[in-house]
């Protein structure tokens, strides 16, 4: 005959812990926000947003500071000349009667 719940106080005192946590997290605000799909979905919309917006700041940022860094490099002679040409393009086109 396979052992009771009452015959082993430990295990039971194990499974209603057990119950309470799983009830502790089922009530959790992030799964009631998941357990709707529209909300899901505009949650999962907005934090898409949220990662667009960073990396285009992230990417602006990086660059002018590449670009500042790049300009400052004249004084070294070869590394100077082609570090002028890098910022010449990202600036813009260069017209004929300019140099």
């Amino acid at each position: 005959m396979p052992d009771q719940p009452d015959e082993n106080p430990d295990l039971t005192q194990d499974l209603r812990a057990l119950q309470e946590e799983v009830q502790l997290l089922n009530q959790h605000r992030y799964l009631r926000i998941m357990n709707s799909t529209p909300r899901m979905l505009w949650f999962s919309f907005l934090r898409g947003l949220a990662t667009g917006l960073g990396t285009v700041v992230g990417a602006t940022f990086l660059v002018s500071v590449m670009l500042y860094f790049l300009s400052q490099i004249e004084l070294i002679p070869i590394i100077g000349d082609w570090a002028k040409q890098i910022a010449a393009e990202i600036q813009g086109p260069i017209t004929p009667g300019e140099e």
